[in-house]
This record gives C-alpha cells, structure tokens and sequence, in this order.
C-alpha cells in the first residue's frame, strides 16, 4: 500500500491523494457504447442477439427466460444456498418495509390543504451483473424495494452462461422477489433493451444496478436522454477508519473484500497508528495466500492507500472528502464518529461491522454510489423506486386567505395571466 503522512501534504498534495484512478469513460468507451444504444434502437431483438453471440458466446432463441428455466434454477441449487437468499431476503425486507413513506397533510392557511403523496414507478429495470461472479445479492437489493414500492413491472437483465442460462443463484433470487419477466441480456445492449424497448424487452421509466464501465457508460449515456436511472457508479470502494484498537486480521480483510471485485477496486486505510499501517501490510500478504481472486485483488492493491493523520478528526476531514461507498469505522469508540460522517453511501460501525454483511444479508442495500457521487447521491432505497406528487386543495376561504399574495407576487414578475387566473377566482369567491 502507498503510504501518506496527511499532516505533511498541502493541500494540493492531499487533493492528489485523494484522486481515484483516472476516468473509464475514455472516448472509444463513449463511442462503443453509442454504437450499441443505436444498433439497439434500430434493430431492436436482432441486434440483441447478435451482441449476445459475440460477447457470450452463445446463440439465443427465446430472449426471455422459461417458466421451465425458473423451476429448474430452484432444483439445480442445494438447500443451503436457498436458505441463505432466503434469509436474506427476509432482512433486506424488513430493513426496507420499515422505509415506508409516511403521508404528509398540512393546513398551510385556513382553506388551503397541501399534501404529499407516493406513487409506485410504473415499470421498472434491473440490471444484475454476472461476469467473473454471479451476484444473487443484487437481485435481491434491487427486486425487494421494487417488489414493496408495488412497481406494476419490474424487468431484470442479467448475462447467460455458456449454456445460455441465467445463473440460478439469480434467478432463485429473482423468484423470491416476485420477478417473472428475466432476459438474458448482459452488458450496454441490457441496458439499451430497457431503456429503448424492444419487441421482447419493455420499455422501463426508470433503471437500476451496479455494472461494468459498458453498462455504466450506458446508463449515463441514456440518462442525457430523460431515461431515469438510480445513480452515477463505477469501481467498488472501501475506506476504513481505524486506531490502535483495531485488530489488524480484520481491517485486511475488509480491505480486501473489496480488492477483489476488480483490479479497478479503490481500497483506502486511514489511521492514526502508525504500527497498524506495518501490521495491516503482513496480514493482506497472508490473507492474499488464501484467496482465489488473490491476482485481481493483488492488483487493486497496487492502487491502495495507507493515510495515516493526527487524530481521528482528520480522519473524518479525509471520508467526508474522498466520500466512499463503503466506510467501515473500526475505533475504540466507533459511534462517536458518525455525527461527524457527511458523506458515504453506507456506514459500517464497529470490529464486528465487516463490509460483507452489508453487501450481502443485514438488510441494508449494498448498491451504492461511488467515485465520491455519495457526496450529492443516496444509495438505493424504497423510494428509490417511487415518485412523490404535491397536491394542493383550496377552498373559497383559502382563496381569499392566499389569492392577493399570487396576485402580487404575479405582478412582480410580469406574469399577467398568472393574476388574471386568481383574480377572476377572488371575483367569484367575493
């Protein structure tokens, strides 16, 4: 890990330690995903199977999984791998029913009722990748808020096998969601299906879920057209905070959970123990040896960081400025932080807090923003998958309470029809 004495640096230096690795959105990035949306937005399913051979491998009839193909998932995975998404499901559930908007209804004058009301999105598109790693989990952090916020329908793309299957794992997990249409569509082609519609694929109001730097690309490139998505995202991210009581064993491995994501990955320790920084680096070294993505993650590691500040003040001085995905707060007193925490997409407090638990089965939802968006973004929730509408409800009471107030306030602004629309009303009202 790059090792850096925070007191030491200006601010221009530590603005430079804070940089995440250089853009991914490079021109020929921008150019091929372009192609993409337009080929889908041309030809539709033709150029849907076209790109699924070419980047898959595989030859597709039927863009949309079976029936037959769910209920073979369910029996081609063992029982405890049901009853972990099961489990799961049950947290992430209650984590986000307890989200519920709570209807507001206000008198701002006599007469004039002003509330604020939810509506479910329409139609919904979730993306759950399936590169390197199948990823059950986010089938599950998307489908859940959608299923609860009462999306009349919700759409999943995710990548066949080579035998042209989705994973089971994620259609397991998209069952016990409630999702029956599922394509086997991956990359920008996915995400260009949803946004655009094509003769099989529906068109969605709104897309969600973490992907590479193509679906990524995708998504921004689609959004500069109106198409809605859930956030801005790239790399995974891990920051942790840590002093002299935390165990070395563990800050490893957290470090490295997110190493292994990607050589992309960003990995940032903070301290204000300079031993933990030497202790840190011996156990990366020996956890490395046990894992099967040890060279992914041996390279994400290449990129890593070890601040070490003055006291935990700064600490929260450099979070609040780098504005991780994942923060883990490893400290004596871990909670003492958090009012000073601005900007993350998820807090994990205390040793027995690891980034795993979140990314999987506490409840919480693990897709988040990265590249310091946490600093303007949320992660997804339930309303996420919701549209908040105003409405408003006068009586002649609350005409004349308010009405000279806009008539003014019109007149102000030079907005005569404006007026006129209340004027004519206080005449009637009179």
């Amino acid at each position: 890990m790059k090792r850096i004495e925070w007191s030491a640096l200006d601010q221009d230096g530590r603005d430079a330690a804070l940089c995440r690795s250089p853009s991914l959105r490079g021109d020929e990035l921008r150019r091929s995903v372009a192609r993409v949306i337009e080929q889908v937005r041309a030809d539709g399913d033709s150029t849907l199977r076209a790109l699924t051979r070419k980047f898959d491998g595989v030859e597709l009839g039927d863009l949309r999984v079976s029936e037959a193909e769910f209920v073979a998932a369910e029996t081609a995975i063992d029982a405890t791998a049901r009853a972990a998404i099961d489990e799961a499901h049950a947290r992430i559930r209650a984590f986000h029913a307890a989200q519920q908007p709570q209807p507001l209804r206000i008198e701002t004058a006599p007469g004039v009722l002003c509330e604020r009301v939810s509506r479910p999105i329409r139609a919904v598109g979730l993306y759950v990748p399936a590169g390197s790693a199948p990823l059950p989990s986010s089938a599950l952090m998307l489908g859940v808020p959608a299923q609860l916020a009462g999306c009349e329908r919700v759409i999943l793309c995710s990548p066949p096998n080579a035998e042209g299957q989705v994973e089971p794992h994620v259609l397991y997990a998209a069952s016990r969601c409630g999702i029956t249409e599922v394509f086997k569509l991956g990359g920008a082609q996915a995400i260009a299906a949803m946004a655009l519609g094509t003769a099989s694929v529906p068109r969605c109001d709104k897309l969600f879920g973490p992907g590479n730097a193509y679906v990524t690309e995708a998504k921004l490139q689609l959004a500069a057209e109106g198409v809605a998505i859930d956030m801005p995202a790239g790399p995974s991210e891990v920051m942790v905070i840590a002093d002299a009581a935390a165990d070395p064993a563990f800050v490893a491995s957290d470090l490295l959970s997110q190493a292994e994501h990607g050589p992309d990955s960003q990995v940032v320790l903070v301290t204000t123990d300079a031993a933990l920084v030497d202790a840190v680096a011996a156990e990366l070294e020996a956890q490395l040896n046990r894992l099967k993505r040890a060279d992914t993650a041996r390279r994400a590691l290449q990129n890593s960081l070890a601040i070490r500040v003055d006291a935990l003040a700064d600490a929260l001085v450099v979070a609040n400025a780098y504005a991780p995905e994942h923060l883990i707060v490893n400290t004596a007193e871990p909670r003492a932080l958090l009012p000073g925490i601005r900007a993350a997409g998820s807090v994990f407090l205390g040793p027995y807090a690891a980034e795993s638990l979140g990314d999987y089965c506490s409840g919480t939802n693990h897709v988040l923003p990265t590249n310091g968006a946490a600093r303007a973004w949320s992660g997804v929730s339930l309303t996420s998958f919701m549209n908040f509408i105003t409405v408003q409800e006068v009586s002649a009471a609350g005409l004349r309470a308010i009405g000279p107030c806009a008539v003014r306030l019109s007149e102000i602004e030079g907005l005569d029809a404006h007026g006129q629309a209340v004027r004519l009303r206080l005449e009637r009202a009179a």
